[in-house]
């Protein structure tokens, strides 16, 4: 039998995402002001708008001190780290975040990586084997999904945001050792993981709590310590996943956890020992936003109350949001066709919100993720809300016609549920 060629595969794969059209495109921003960005449209042609779809929470990824940080770190130490962090890749900046971030986060030590999916692959890789298991929300991120999978571990999945799914998963699996793996916010949804009752089943059970909180540190809790310390936990007892690229603004991630667990990571990690470490200037205006997030409480409160506002004014408009309190604030469009015609309405009005389709999201679930800033003033987010109504509006009845006419070609099936109860 022939060998399958790789070209083929590929042309049928991507004709594929073409019929279903699932094709995805960059946008290049050419430049950035708050939340306002110049973006090159499908013409080259540039053209400013509000961004809704930017994971920079607290506005601080061009806030003048940490950019200043960055500069005079550039300086000292060059444009990058040269090596592995156990090599000669570790410098002064990277062991002051890792510091600053254990403190902060209350737990005994942290450990820097290149980013949340390096992160991940290097704690389920390191501390799980064959024998072992890993018990999963269905709707976790995609790289602790991956790296189960790469681990060689028993991997299982339960029902979205259900502790007592997750204790029948581990029962079933009663031998080897045992992790509970969960998004502490997640991304999609903008909901939040029940933490306390996990907390309670993996202490049942003996098995590690672990919790990717990428969209909750900087954003939840006291001093923003993220979704581990809201839900009243002791970082010590639960291993947590800072991201920094996204509240604070940065790029990479850190572990955070017992000292014995990031111990055994730093000496045994693949993405960590295999990988040259993040530049010395990147760290060291991680840790100027880390200072920031900690002592500005007003970020926060200016989140929650924009938060607070979107929601309300979407309701006053008729739509529906997922409930949600962080900000993260999904509009469930149901069809593909319908969310990328409301991302397209949108973006002709000069917001700019992505359009997620499967398979990020499950079929029939495609939907706006808006995602607010604390630089989002309310003229903002005032104007976003009624650009949505009429997006809304005017796309309900475009969908329906294009249905009608496929229907009529004799290729439509029936129509999804758009969520277009209003």
């Amino acid at each position: 039998m022939p060998r399958p060629d790789l070209h083929i595969r590929i042309a049928q794969a991507r004709a594929q995402r073409v019929a279903a059209g699932r094709l995805r495109a960059r946008r290049t921003v050419t430049r950035r002001d708050g939340i306002r960005c110049e973006v090159l449209d499908p013409d080259g042609q540039p053209r400013w708008l509000a961004n809704f779809c930017s994971n920079d929470y607290l506005g601080l990824s061009q806030h003048f001190a940490v950019v200043n940080a960055l500069q005079e770190a550039a300086s000292r130490f060059g444009a990058g780290s040269t090596a592995s962090d156990v090599v000669c890749g570790h410098h002064g900046p990277h062991q002051a975040l890792e510091r600053e971030l254990a403190e902060w986060l209350g737990a005994p030590r942290a450990l820097l990586f290149g980013g949340g999916f390096l992160a991940n692959l290097a704690v389920l890789q390191s501390l799980l084997e064959e024998e072992d298991a890993c018990v999963q929300d269905r709707l976790n991120h995609a790289s602790l999904i991956d790296a189960a999978r790469l681990s060689g571990c028993r991997l299982r999945r339960y029902p979205h945001a259900d502790a007592e799914g997750a204790l029948r998963q581990l029962r079933t699996l009663p031998d080897g050792a045992a992790m509970l793996a969960t998004d502490g916010v997640f991304s999609m949804d903008g909901d939040l993981a029940p933490l306390r009752e996990l907390a309670l089943v993996a202490r049942a059970q003996h098995a590690l709590l672990y919790v990717d909180d990428a969209h909750g540190v900087g954003v939840l809790g006291p001093e923003g310590r993220g979704s581990v310390a809201a839900a009243e936990l002791r970082g010590g007892d639960v291993l947590q996943l800072a991201t920094l690229g996204k509240a604070l603004g940065g790029y990479g991630a850190a572990v955070l956890g017992a000292e014995d667990v990031i111990g055994h990571l730093a000496e045994t990690a693949r993405p960590h020992i295999y990988t040259t470490a993040l530049p010395p200037a990147q760290a060291a205006a991680t840790l100027a936003a880390v200072r920031l997030a900690r002592s500005e409480h007003w970020r926060r409160d200016r989140l929650q109350a924009g938060i607070a506002q979107l929601r309300r004014l979407a309701a006053l408009h008729g739509l529906e949001l997922l409930a949600s309190d962080t900000p993260i604030q999904p509009l469930l469009c149901g069809s593909d066709a319908r969310a990328v015609a409301m991302a397209q309405a949108l973006e002709a009005r000069g917001y700019w919100v992505a359009a997620i389709r499967p398979p990020t999201v499950p079929e029939g679930r495609a939907r706006l993720r808006i995602a607010l800033s604390a630089l989002h003033t309310t003229a903002d987010i005032e104007g976003l809300a009624e650009a949505l109504a009429r997006a809304w509006e005017e796309t309900g009845t475009r969908v329906a016609a294009s249905s009608i006419q496929a229907a009529h070609r004799g290729i439509a099936r029936l129509p999804e549920d758009d969520g277009s109860r209003n």
